[in-house]
């Protein structure tokens, strides 16, 4: 029986496995953009989803059931999950820009904006006009007919309220700090091309929303094979992730030849050509291998905390999946649980990281009702779902 209350908790995690995978990054050194995003990729997009779709699946015959599924409906089943799993990929990797030209705070509150509405009500919406059978139980008329469903619409509204009060608290922000504490809290700012980057990547990355529910006969046949109901969404991001992979390996790659960036993946030492690759020199008595020796690449600690940034992303899904399994007929409203919590937690490191240092006290109030707003919208939707249960 679903159970939507526990579905929040859920999503809530998912939410701060999102709104952190970014931060391991930082202690990346000296690897060009590229470099540590595919190498973070790999293990989100095909190590993760590989490993624990293999660990969860009953007697742990994840590939059975899919090449059963192949060998009975053919490609069908597997290919709008890749499809869209390719449109999320070229959303994701946008995404990453976003984060480097508008920092934590804004960059998620305009890039997820964009995805909430989307990835939220596309599907009961198209359901309207086009069969898509189990994968979406309820189009949006029969969803708004119900108590419950008046409900979880109303917290879907108050969502939305609460990312443009948070994208106009990033947008005071950026208007009042100085040039130079900016720069300080994040190095390549760049409002203008921020907003473009992120309003492509909010848009294409609601294809994930999609790709789930394309999944969803996956996960039917995953369940029917004997895997518990709330693990058995989780192996069919093995089909989404690898799409999402191809799209990034893709850009990755041409950005590794473009900017000659690809000898990283393997080199002790920076070419001296990319001196702007390396950070100011380390002031202080104590000498360390780094102001010794300028060039020199931590690989070690740059692949684990790729590693790290990559695993620490995968984890979303992972909980996402087990949340949506609680939300019964509403599950439509699990992506808008899943966005409001990745802005609640995302913002939190942007206050740690002080990106909302030497602002006004009107922009510290908008980030603080914002964030409050969000936290009611996804009690509002839990609500809504569970009186959806009670029906």
């Amino acid at each position: 029986m679903a159970n939507p209350l526990l579905g929040v908790v859920f999503h809530w995690l998912g939410g701060l496995a999102s709104g952190s995978f970014y931060v391991p990054y930082k202690g990346v050194k000296k690897w060009a953009w590229e470099v540590y995003w595919l190498v973070g990729g790999i293990f989100s997009w095909i190590v993760c989803p590989i490993f624990f779709a293999w660990l969860i699946t009953k007697d742990h015959n994840v590939f059975a059931v899919l090449s059963g599924i192949w060998q009975e409906q053919g490609i069908a089943p597997f290919v709008w999950p890749y499809v869209f799993g390719m449109m999320w990929g070229c959303g994701g990797l946008t995404f990453g820009l976003t984060m480097r030209y508008l920092g934590m705070s804004l960059g998620m509150g305009v890039a997820l904006g964009y995805c909430t509405v989307f990835g939220t009500l596309l599907p009961p919406l198209l359901k309207c006009f086009v069969d898509l059978g189990e994968a979406v139980p309820k189009n949006i008329a029969q969803i708004v007919s119900t108590t419950g469903g008046q409900v979880t619409m109303v917290g879907i509204v108050v969502t939305v309220a609460g990312i443009v009060i948070a994208a106009k608290a990033g947008l005071t922000k950026e208007r009042e700090m100085p040039e130079a504490e900016k720069k300080k809290a994040i190095a390549e700012f760049d409002f203008k091309k921020g907003i473009l980057v992120a309003t492509f990547s909010g848009i294409m990355s609601a294809g994930m929303a999609f790709a789930i529910t394309a999944g969803n006969p996956i996960a039917a046949a995953i369940e029917a094979a004997g895997t518990a109901k709330l693990w058995a969404g989780i192996p069919r991001l093995v089909i989404i992730l690898f799409g999402g992979f191809t799209t990034n390996f893709i850009w990755c790659l041409y950005l590794n030849i473009k900017n000659k960036t690809g000898y990283q993946y393997f080199a002790k030492h920076l070419h001296s050509g990319h001196g702007n690759l390396v950070p100011q020199q380390i002031t202080g008595t104590r000498q360390t291998a780094a102001a010794v020796d300028p060039l020199r690449v931590p690989r070690l600690n740059n692949y684990f905390f790729s590693a790290l940034a990559g695993a620490t992303w995968y984890f979303q899904f992972f909980f996402y999946n087990m949340g949506e399994s609680q939300m019964g007929d509403f599950n439509f409203a699990s992506w808008t649980l899943h966005m409001a919590s990745i802005i609640i937690f995302s913002t939190l490191w942007g206050v740690y990281f002080k990106e909302w240092s030497g602002v006004s006290k009107k922009a510290r109030t908008l980030i603080t009702v914002g964030i409050s707003t969000l936290v009611v919208s996804t009690v509002v939707i839990g609500l809504g779902t569970w009186l959806n249960t009670k029906v």
